[in-house]
């Protein structure tokens, strides 16, 4: 059954599972003493720059909480959007494996800007209160918003001029960049993140993260907060194999804008029905809609996706690497059929 709850419920793409069997031909050296690992890491040089450090782990949650641990010590603070994902979607990890306080700031839309962050850069040296230093952001969004590159460079600006760190979730990175017709370096490099979750598992991938950071200081210790966290792949190369699929013949774009355009479609196709209200702009490949319980439980009834929020009634979509015209038109069919 195709699902619309998130893109992590898509298959591997056929490319990513020949790489990985070409990589099971013979022995390699593990832990990432290997020709793969050697490859993914080039590329993602080439991608990003050559200040970029990439600390290959198993999933996301896994990426965030070593980046923040990386960033944050106990007695600081995390800013994030109150829908962030590390606030509502990681069991509180990252707070749990660095210490560090998490500041949830309430957004319109899913995005922090310098105005919404400055009422809390406060209490600088007072020992009374969680010390501020590190900006998360998701790109995209958690409702499926994306930072367009100035906004992104407007908070690494106002990181650093309080001494802190801008990191960047970007388990749809790929999505984000394909939107605004962006590409890794501008989006990333240039506009001064410190730190990056780079992930590939919704756009194709089996597993399988990358923690990517631009700062020598942050760079000296993660691969022993790697290892401290479990996140440590012995065989490393299943996962740079992936990565080096991933990116070396533009695989990251090619179905990120297929998902981008599955999104679109599916929203284009409900523009005449009623009682079905688009919270969000779909910027990439997430949808929010309220539409009235009623018509949510009979979808439910046959098709697989989220409420995203009880209260509203708003539920949430997304479309896949994989996702097909003919995936949606038989969820159109039966949403007409109740609204109409």
């Amino acid at each position: 059954m195709r699902s619309f709850g998130s893109d992590n419920n898509s298959g591997i793409h056929p490319i990513i599972l020949e790489a990985l069997s070409e990589a099971n031909q013979n022995h390699a050296v593990a832990y990432g003493n290997d020709p793969w690992t050697e490859k993914a890491i080039r590329l993602i040089k080439d991608y990003f720059g050559e200040q970029a450090e990439p600390f290959f782990v198993f999933n996301g949650t896994g990426a965030n909480a070593i980046a923040i641990q990386a960033t944050t010590r106990s007695f600081q603070s995390i800013l994030a959007a109150e829908t962030a994902h590390i606030a509502v979607d990681e069991c509180g990890a990252p707070v749990f494996m660095s210490g560090a306080s998490l500041k949830e700031i309430p957004t319109p839309n899913g995005k922090l800007t310098p105005e919404l962050l400055k009422p809390y850069l406060h209490h600088w040296g007072n020992e009374h209160h969680s010390q501020p230093k590190t900006i998360y952001i998701s790109q995209c969004s958690e409702l499926g918003t994306v930072y367009s590159v100035q906004e992104i460079k407007d908070l690494a600006d106002i990181a650093h001029d309080h001494t802190m760190y801008l990191h960047v979730d970007g388990a749809r990175l790929a999505n984000a960049v394909v939107a605004i017709n962006s590409s890794f370096k501008e989006m990333i490099t240039d506009t001064g993140v410190d730190i990056l979750s780079f992930g590939g598992t919704k756009n194709g991938m089996m597993l399988g993260e990358a923690v990517v950071s631009f700062r020598k200081e942050l760079s000296d210790n993660l691969k022993y907060i790697r290892k401290q966290s479990a996140q440590l792949y012995s065989k490393m190369r299943y996962c740079s194999a992936q990565f080096v699929a991933y990116l070396q013949h533009d695989l990251w774009r090619k179905n990120a804008a297929h998902a981008n355009r599955m999104a679109k479609l599916l929203r284009d196709a409900m523009t005449d029905l009623p009682q079905t209200h688009f919270t969000q702009p779909t910027d990439a490949n997430i949808l929010l809609l309220k539409i009235p319980r009623k018509v949510i439980n009979t979808l439910l009834e046959n098709h697989f996706f989220y409420i995203w929020n009880e209260e509203l009634d708003e539920i949430r979509w997304v479309t896949s690497w994989d996702t097909g015209e003919d995936d949606f038109s038989k969820l159109i069919e039966d949403l007409r059929k109740v609204v109409l």
